[in-house]
């Protein structure tokens, strides 16, 4: 009998936004097991519908490097009712990019991470008005102050978003805080989690300063978020960017429960 996936992940549109640019409902298919479990072997814990084994996309066996990253996993397919819905699964959809992708790419994956410290949002500063720019340095200057004492890395500001270069000692030193893109697959995944954080964030240092402990979720979603949070304060939100924040920010914990499980 072949192993599960069945296509159940592919082609979906699974941002809110993307879903109502095209206009469609996703063909969701109907639940066909009873038990998601765990199971220890060769690849790590492999999830399990009905003792059969899950497959990604790219017909890799969906198991983690540790029982509570997989068990997690399995909750997202348990909690599954009527139907199987890919937008209610973030880490599943996390781990299958990490598996699909990561695993077999990491060195391009923490050269994309690296990327965004040439250009971290924490260095570009609101000159106006005076509420943003304060609350930019009540969120922003922790992680640099963080950068530079633990790190070593001394990162530049700037006004505005004129791009200012960053001395190349700094780069190197927070890049150096990366995990290695060739060392086992507990940094496999931590790789890709830091990867799905930073582009979340716009910002590799707040996903390195949450990835070591120095910002917690809240604080590092809020540090995220200054800006979008400021305009919604002067100008009121509407509900498909409210829907688009909440897949976000499950999207995020998502990465924020890799880190913590392995």
């Amino acid at each position: 009998m072949r192993d599960i996936f069945e296509d159940i992940f592919a082609n979906q549109p699974l941002d809110p936004t993307e879903a109502a640019r095209r206009a469609v409902r996703p063909q969701l298919r109907k639940r066909f097991y009873k038990l998601a479990s765990v199971s220890e072997g060769e690849g790590g814990y492999a999830v399990l519908l009905d003792g059969r084994p899950v497959r990604t996309p790219a017909r890799r066996a969906l198991a983690a490097p540790s029982r509570s990253l997989a068990e997690k996993i399995a909750a997202e397919w348990q909690a599954q009712r009527d139907v199987i819905d890919p937008a209610e699964m973030p880490l599943t959809r996390l781990a299958n990019s990490i598996l699909d992708a990561v695993a077999s790419h990491p060195a391009p994956v923490a050269e994309e991470i690296a990327k965004y410290l040439a250009t971290d949002l924490v260095c570009y500063r609101a000159e106006a008005p005076e509420g943003l720019a304060a609350r930019q340095t009540r969120h922003w200057d922790p992680v640099l102050s963080w950068a530079r004492d633990e790190l070593g890395a001394r990162f530049v500001l700037t006004q505005g978003v004129t791009h200012i270069a960053q001395p190349d000692e700094a780069l190197a030193a927070a890049r150096a805080a990366l995990p290695s893109d060739h060392a086992s697959a507990r940094d496999i995944w931590r790789l890709g989690a830091l990867s799905s954080l930073t582009t979340l964030t716009g910002s590799a240092l707040i996903a390195l300063a949450l990835a070591h402990g120095t910002l917690d979720a809240d604080a590092a979603w809020d540090a995220a978020h200054v800006d979008e949070d400021w305009q919604i304060v002067q100008w009121g939100g509407d509900d498909l960017a409210r829907e688009r924040r909440a897949y976000r920010r499950a999207e995020f914990d998502a990465a924020v429960a890799v880190l913590s499980h392995l």
